[in-house]
Formats: structure tokens, sequence, C-alpha cells
């Protein structure tokens, strides 16, 4: 009786283990490579760690003042927009009363069969109709002469309106929309600080934004001696010290870096714009030796960042997110320019 044998196992040939392994060998160091990648700032010093996260904040301030402006772009465009349409209301009232009057006048004239042709051209047609005829006006009493070409008046006078509204409306989406770009932006920039912030140990995040605070020259001084306007502006700065950093605040329980300057000046009976690239044009430029308290002094090529000069070589400005309003130096950040507002 013949023995049943088990079938041969086939082995892998040579070639075709290298190739496992050298799958498995990919495998890994993909696994190795993506792991590397996506924990990549895991690795870095606490050096390393201060410089990107003063970058992500340098720039969620930048995004900052981008969200301002546009955030006021919008704030004007509404208010605009809220007066054209209460505008555009007053105006169709008006033309429904002349309207109304124009038909009593004409039902006076039916009645008694005397209407006359260009009333029933305009009673019946559209109001440009009537305009482009005005030969016919013309020819028609006075009262009717007058009465006609005030609906006209009022009707092209309410197209322009609403015209006007529109764009007013498209101009305010557009704002809105950017300013909503701009604060995902910050939002961005911020969350990525505070990730690299929450993986160093608490000794070197105290360390970190002790190194941060360098620039913090107390807020015990005293401001150098000034008057009128520019010493209410810095009086309101001083007594801000300690309110936290908002981003798009312009007090009064919080400030981003313009919102500040704006504010204090504003006590002091000055509208300035809302943006540190709008502030910088505000008032007569000065240079850096010619300073005076209740200067606005500006930092950073992008005149991203902006301060209020207090005198002495120091400012009070408001720093950046988790850092309150404070006295700092002008010489601890890079200067832009100067400007002293009227």
């Amino acid at each position: 009786m013949a023995s049943h044998r088990k079938p041969k196992q086939r082995s892998l040939t040579s070639s075709t283990a290298r190739a496992a392994a050298l799958l498995a060998l990919t495998g890994a160091a993909s696994a190795t490579l993506l792991d590397g990648t996506g924990h990549a700032e895991n690795r870095l010093t606490p050096a390393q760690v201060k410089t990107k996260v003063d970058q992500y904040q340098r720039q969620a301030e930048e995004a900052t003042e981008r969200y301002n402006g546009a955030k006021d772009k919008a704030d004007k465009a509404r208010a605009a927009l809220d007066a054209l349409r209460d505008q555009a209301a007053r105006r169709t009232t008006r033309l429904n009363a002349a309207r109304n009057a124009l038909g009593a006048f004409a039902t006076a004239q039916y009645r008694s069969g005397t209407i006359a042709p260009a009333l029933q051209l305009a009673l019946s047609s559209s109001p440009g109709q009537y305009l482009q005829r005005a030969s016919l006006a013309e020819r028609a009493g006075n009262r009717q002469a007058a009465l006609i070409a005030s609906v006209g008046r009022q009707e092209r006078k309410l197209r322009q309106v609403r015209g006007e509204a529109a764009d007013r409306l498209a101009a305010l989406r557009a704002s809105q929309t950017a300013a909503a770009h701009h604060k995902r932006t910050v939002q961005q920039k911020l969350a990525a600080a505070d990730r690299l912030l929450d993986r160093l140990t608490l000794e070197q995040r105290q360390r970190l934004l002790a190194a941060q605070d360098g620039d913090k020259a107390g807020a015990d001084g005293t401001a150098s001696p000034t008057a009128g306007r520019a010493a209410r502006a810095v009086s309101y700065a001083y007594a801000a010290l300690g309110k936290p950093y908002v981003w798009g605040a312009t007090g009064p329980h919080g400030y981003d870096c313009s919102g500040l300057t704006q504010a204090a000046w504003r006590a002091a009976g000055v509208a300035l714009p809302r943006t540190t690239y709008t502030q910088i044009n505000a008032g007569r430029r000065v240079t850096r030796d010619q300073l005076a308290p209740g200067d606005l002094v500006f930092f950073y090529s992008g005149v991203s960042h902006v301060g209020l000069y207090i005198g002495d070589g120091r400012i009070i400005h408001a720093p950046r997110p988790g850092a309150p309003v404070r006295v700092a130096s002008v010489a601890d950040m890079p200067f832009a320019g100067a400007a002293r507002p009227a």
C-alpha cells in the first residue's frame, strides 16, 4: 500500500526572501521618517523653541493688524450701508408721496375730462420713458410739469442710492471675508506657539518666558515731564499698565498694540486710525533722536508693532498674548519709525 506523502511546502526563494526583507525595512524606515516628521518639533532645544515661539507670535501680531484693518473697513462699510438704506427708505417715502400727488391731480383731470397727454404718459409708462420725452411735459401746465419732473428726479436719486448701497454691501462682505481669514491665521499661529510651549518642562517654560520678558523695564517709572494732549495720552497708557494683551481689542479691559495707542490718544481727544501701518502716517514723522512723550514708536520691518513713548528711551506697549501692558526700552526691538499725532 503506497504511503501518503505530505506535499512539500515551497520554501521562499532567495529573491523572494530578499524582497520581503526589503519591504519590511522600507516600511520600518517610512514609519520612522513619518514619526520623525510628526514629532520633529519635540526635539527642539529650549532656545530653538523660543525662536519659533517668537516667530509665531510675531506672525500672529502681523495677522492681527491685518485683521484690525479688515474689521475697521467692515465697520465703516456697515455704517455707510445702514445710512444708505435709511436714505433709500426716506426717498422711497417721498417718491410715493409725489406719485400719489400726481395721481390725485390726474384723477381730478380725468373726472373733468381734461387729462393732459403728458400726464397720461407719465402715469401709464415707466419714469424713464416720460423723461426721454420731456417735450411733452413742457406742453403740460406748470403744475403738471413740476410734479412729473419731481417724480423723475426722485426716481433717479433713489436708483443712485440703491446702487451705492449695493456697492457698500459688496465691500462689507469682502472685508468680513478678509477679517475672518486673518482671524484664523492669528488663531493658528498662537495655537502653534502654545503647542511648542506645552512641550517644555515647567522650568524650561519659565526660563523662556523670562527671556521674552527681558525687555521689561518695570512699571513703576514715572513719565518724563510733558503737557497738553500728549500728557493725557501718556497718563492713559500708565493707567493701562498690567492689563492683558487681547488681540483685536481697544480697551478698556484689554488691548493689542495699536488698540492701546489708539485708546490713549482718543482719551486725549485725537482720533487715530486703527492699525500700525495707518497710525504711522498719522501726524508728523519724527526721527529717533527727536522722540518726545506721546509719540508713536513703530517696530519691525513690516511696521507690525507700536508703543507709546514716555521719555527716557522707554515706551508703554501691549507686547503679545500672555504678556500684559508694560514698560519697555525702545532699544529692545528693531526701530521702524515714529510719528507725532497732531
